[in-house]
């Protein structure tokens, strides 16, 4: 797919990865970024011309069709829809630290508001044209570690809706697409990990697979992962739950 002046919505693209994709991907098209912090969406919106900010509480599915309900009023055509907003609690749920209610609010950010947007954008993504859907991902959707349980399901839930979406959209305008990253250097994973890819590298690798239109793309050592689960799948399960 040429990505030249395309209309984008990217969520979470205030910070991390979703940041530098905006970065990467602003000098010539339209970007569309929806966030929560307004103080960041007014900083993006002054620092890059190309692009336009909605402030949205993904957790929130009133704010999830508002903001949809916005964009489509205001622009009947898209070309990339990139859901990247995701949130991870690490405590377990033996942990004396684990918050309850943050159950609802992992997946309702990390998978229900994904589905909701999808569908609610999906009429300005069906055109003449080529577009595209593209779910950010992670290594942790093809075999969970031993804390961060919801974030896991979430994830291996997003690769699920994804094919049945893909197979849905087979005969459309539309490739769904995933990209399934190894650890990355952002605000959520700080102080965990060693030698993480920086969140620009990893941006510039989604984007090229966006491009190149694959439609599982595997980033950095998820390859390794995806290899060790079809020759020795224990192997790789042991490792992931320490991740």
């Amino acid at each position: 797919m040429n990505i030249n002046k395309k209309r984008i919505v990217i969520t979470g693209g205030t910070s991390g990865i979703g940041y530098q994709m905006v970065k990467y991907l602003q000098s010539n098209n339209e970007i569309i970024v929806i966030s929560k912090n307004e103080n960041r969406l007014v900083a993006l919106s002054k620092e890059f011309e190309n692009v336009i900010t909605y402030q949205a509480d993904l957790s929130k599915l009133e704010e999830v069709e508002s903001v949809a309900k916005l964009i489509t009023e205001r622009f009947q055509k898209i070309d990339v829809l990139i859901n990247n907003a995701a949130v991870q609690y690490t405590p377990t749920f033996i942990d004396n630290a684990f918050k309850y209610d943050s159950i609802n609010h992992e997946i309702m950010i990390n998978f229900t508001s994904i589905c909701c947007l999808t569908y609610l954008l999906l009429p300005a993504l069906t055109h003449q044209n080529k577009a595209a859907i593209l779910m950010i991902n992670t290594g942790l959707a093809l075999a969970p570690k031993t804390t961060s349980a919801i974030y896991c399901a979430t994830k291996s839930a997003l690769n699920n809706f994804t094919q049945s979406l893909r197979y849905q959209l087979e005969n459309s305008n539309i490739s769904v697409q995933q990209a399934f990253l190894e650890l990355v250097e952002t605000g959520m994973t700080a102080g965990r990990g060693n030698n993480k890819m920086s969140a620009e590298e990893a941006s510039k690798i989604i984007i090229k697979g966006l491009k190149e239109d694959v439609l599982e793309h595997d980033i950095g050592k998820v390859k390794l992962l995806r290899l060790l689960l079809r020759l020795v799948p224990s192997v790789a399960k042991k490792i992931m739950k320490k991740y």
